[in-house]
């Protein structure tokens, strides 16, 4: 490291600034420093740094799926966030297996990570005590609540509850419900769909379980598929809950197919304000759970339990805040501008 400062000329404090990636460095200095590095050959050793200082700056994220637009947004923001921090992210996908799950855990306990995101899907209420660990770890999702690990949650029940109110609002009186398989245990989709229910009772609308399709799968597709099974059966319908924006745009599709015209016959509205939603022609009217405040306040209660900070206390359950965005698919907004 003395050599490479003399080269360089600055101090060895500078080079080692660089080094590990530590901010208020001038961009110009940590350029002369990186420079002068490459020509010497000097090669950092991660492995005894990481043994000296007991950190690897860096962070687990564990998410279900890769490949659906929610998970790869949060991803990028928990990394731009993490970055920021100085951490960087190794993004696991555990395909919504407890194994995997478990095995994200596992990766952090021995001592890979330096903390851990882990989106919990199928981990449930009956699994807190296996997050009675010995590193810092947040979960996000609506699994699991009263953990011993701090909390990241979106405000499903609520969402659900203003989107459906919304499309009251608007007119619509028959209201169909496009969501996940199981529908009485704590999760997403429970909790989405109590707040359909608790909109409908407050406006002393009947519920009806005909137009509440229950899927398989949360995508574009089985979207498709449930607008299509409702056109068939269900005449009269005039709006439309998806649990997701991935499912509502697919239940958009389905629509267009079945010769329906959104927002005319039907309205939609999506929930998760994915960046396709903002795009699709009709534009998705959606919930927004502020999606970069959760990836923001997932890092930083991480990191504040990596550095040992004392003022984060026992382990908190948060809750983001949320707006509803009316965009085409429910009569308002614009198209984007590209």
């Amino acid at each position: 490291m003395q050599d490479v400062a003399r080269a360089a000329g600055v101090s060895p404090m500078t080079v080692s600034n660089v080094v590990n990636n530590r901010p208020h460095v001038r961009e110009a200095t940590r350029v002369k420093v990186l420079e002068a590095m490459d020509r010497l050959g000097y090669r950092v050793n991660i492995a005894a740094r990481n043994l000296r200082a007991g950190r690897t700056q860096t962070i687990g994220l564990a998410v279900p799926e890769m490949d659906r637009p929610y998970f790869a947004e949060l991803a990028a923001r928990i990394v731009r966030h993490a970055r920021a921090a100085g951490y960087r992210v190794v993004v696991e996908q555990t395909g919504a297996r407890r194994e995997e799950e478990l095995d994200a855990i596992a990766w952090s306990r021995n001592s890979l990570y330096d903390g851990l995101i882990l989106s919990t899907v199928a981990l449930g209420p009956d699994d807190r005590d296996l997050l009675r660990v010995d590193f810092p770890v947040v979960i996000l999702g609506e699994r699991i609540f009263d953990a011993p690990v701090d909390h990241v949650a979106m405000p499903n029940t609520d969402g659900a509850r203003t989107a459906t109110a919304h499309l009251i609002g608007s007119g619509c009186r028959r209201i169909a419900m496009v969501t996940g398989p199981d529908l009485e245990s704590t999760n997403m989709a429970g909790l989405r769909y109590a707040g359909y229910r608790e909109a409908l009772r407050a406006a002393g609308l009947p519920h009806d379980e005909r137009l509440v399709v229950r899927l398989p799968r949360l995508d574009p597709a089985s979207g498709a598929e449930a607008a299509a099974r409702l056109a068939r059966a269900e005449p009269g319908w005039d709006g439309v809950v998806a649990v997701t924006d991935t499912v509502a745009l697919g239940v958009v599709r389905g629509l267009a197919d079945a010769g329906l015209h959104v927002p005319g016959d039907v309205r939609v509205v999506g929930f998760d304000n994915t960046e396709a939603g903002r795009f699709a022609v009709p534009s998705l009217t959606t919930v927004d759970p502020d999606n970069d405040w959760i990836a923001a306040r997932a890092v930083g209660l991480l990191v504040g339990r990596i550095r040992g900070d004392a003022a984060q206390g026992r382990p908190r359950d948060v809750v983001s805040p949320f707006g509803l965005i009316e965009r085409e698919s429910t009569g308002g907004g614009r198209r984007p501008a590209v």
